[in-house]
């Protein structure tokens, strides 16, 4: 096998070489959305750093398995569901498929296993008895709560001390609590909130232990890799470790892996500020491809600031590779070409895409100084070999290139989905509100094209298809 793999263990406080449960297989968990608005080019990140983790991950182990979860119960959910007068589960449906969407065309391949944490509410409430029996959980009015002194490693992963932790208020006081920092494995539910019959009364699971119990549930006790970005690092990935290691008394994740922020033109995503880049208006103006070479073009562990210029420079860099490979478009390639060395050894040191793009740009320079058709057709599998582990350069050069001169990849929309369409007549409900109207009108266009048509009223908009008023 190639040079070992090496990433960043957040645990660890530096880089170390995968160590694996087995030698064949690799698991990894990667926290996904949870599933109340569409996804932002924040959300975007994890979800193409963690894609071409796994992408690199096949290419070396026989046997990798991807769990990346949704978070469909959730209190944000609740009042989204409330403020759109739609059921819990349409609005998450809803958000779910929008989401597949936006990924997909960001070429995010699919997981190995999406579970939903409605799905897993029978783990959740073993997982929590398995506390409670060890002496590590209690209950109290209608909650059950972890008691985190009973774990005395409590802090290791976020480098928090306890103290410190309750004298910045880090932590919910509540009358019912033992101890300030404890946390909530179960909580009671209203009539009109969403519940489950429990030992503990009907409720609702906390947020941490539902990654926990999906977890064990398709991982094992211990997994190999556990992804997502830095804001979960505490309390989120913290509270993990403590249940899932008192729970089982194993280790919980051998590597802890953690992607860095994304700012907008300098300044941090936020309503008030109102630079929210949603993914799936990113994709009406650049094509999708842009926005991952942009994405990936910084260190995954470096804050990486969203401008104009890092998508136009995405842009040329892409439409320059293109370029050269429409000039050998008819020259074949073999089908099993793997990419060189010297990039494969940037991407297993921690992920270091920039070096692996700086190593792709000279195999794009070496096919163009190709001076035969025997090296030609060499230097265009090396190119494409490499390039398709960035999930880059993968589609045909003449359809790139007058994408990336018109702006957009996004298809067409085509037998659209109940969710799909009305997730897209909630976004535009939700242009108008912010009185962007161009937005508004083409997605109404959008829409129209796919035999959708909208009615708006006082009410608000409802929504046929063309084919049922003609019949």
């Amino acid at each position: 096998m190639n040079a070992p793999l090496q990433l960043h263990d957040t645990l660890a406080r530096g880089k170390k070489p995968l160590r694996t449960e087995q030698p064949d297989r690799v698991t990894m968990y990667v926290c996904g959305p949870t599933v109340y608005n569409f996804a932002h080019i924040g959300n975007a990140r994890p979800a193409v750093v963690f894609d071409l983790l796994a992408r690199l991950l096949r290419s070396r182990y026989e046997h990798v398995v991807y769990v990346r979860n949704i978070t469909d119960v959730d209190d944000k959910i609740n009042t989204a569901a409330a403020r759109e007068g739609l059921s819990i589960s349409r609005l998450t449906d809803r958000y779910i498929e929008a989401f597949h969407r936006d990924m997909d065309a960001l070429g995010v391949l699919p997981p190995d296993i999406e579970p939903r944490v409605t799905e897993h509410i029978p783990d959740i409430i073993r997982l929590i008895d398995r506390l409670l029996a060890r002496g590590h959980a209690y209950a109290a009015e209608g909650h059950v709560l972890f008691h985190v002194p009973s774990y005395p490693d409590y802090g290791r992963l976020s480098g928090r001390r306890i103290e410190d932790m309750i004298a910045g208020a880090r932590v919910e006081v509540a009358p019912y609590k033992r101890d300030p920092t404890d946390f909530v494995l179960w909580k009671p539910s209203t009539p009109e909130q969403p519940g489950w019959e429990s030992p503990w009364g009907r409720g609702r699971p906390g947020w941490h232990v539902e990654c926990s119990a999906m977890i064990g549930h398709h991982l094992g006790p211990t997994l190999d890799i556990h992804g997502g970005g830095q804001d979960l690092i505490f309390p989120h990935h913290e509270n993990e470790i403590a249940q899932g290691t008192c729970a089982n008394d194993a280790p919980y994740c051998h590597t802890w892996v953690h992607n860095s922020f994304v700012t907008v033109d300098g300044r941090k995503m936020s309503k008030s500020l109102g630079n929210v880049l949603l993914v799936r208006d990113l994709l009406r103006q650049h094509p999708g491809e842009v926005i991952r070479l942009a994405l990936l073009s910084t260190h995954y562990r470096r804050p990486l600031d969203w401008n104009a210029r890092r998508l136009s420079s995405a842009r040329r860099t892409l439409t320059r590779f293109y370029e050269s490979l429409d000039r050998v478009v008819a020259l074949p390639v073999a089908v099993d070409s793997h990419p060189d060395e010297a990039f494969l050894e940037a991407l297993t040191d921690d992920l270091n895409v920039p070096r692996a793009l700086a190593r792709l740009h000279q195999l794009v320079s070496r096919l163009d100084h190709a001076a035969d058709d025997a090296t030609r057709a060499q230097a265009k599998a090396e190119v494409l070999a490499a390039a398709g582990m960035l999930g880059l350069l993968q589609r045909s050069p003449g359809a790139a290139l007058a994408d990336l001169k018109q702006g957009s990849s996004t298809p067409t929309l085509r037998s659209p989905s109940e969710a799909t369409i009305e997730a897209l007549v909630a976004e535009r409900q939700e242009a108008r509100r912010r009185r962007d109207f161009a937005h508004a009108d083409a997605l109404r266009d959008e829409l129209g094209q796919a035999g959708v048509r909208l009615h708006d009223t006082a009410e608000g908009t409802t929504w046929s298809l063309a084919e049922e008023e003609s019949a």
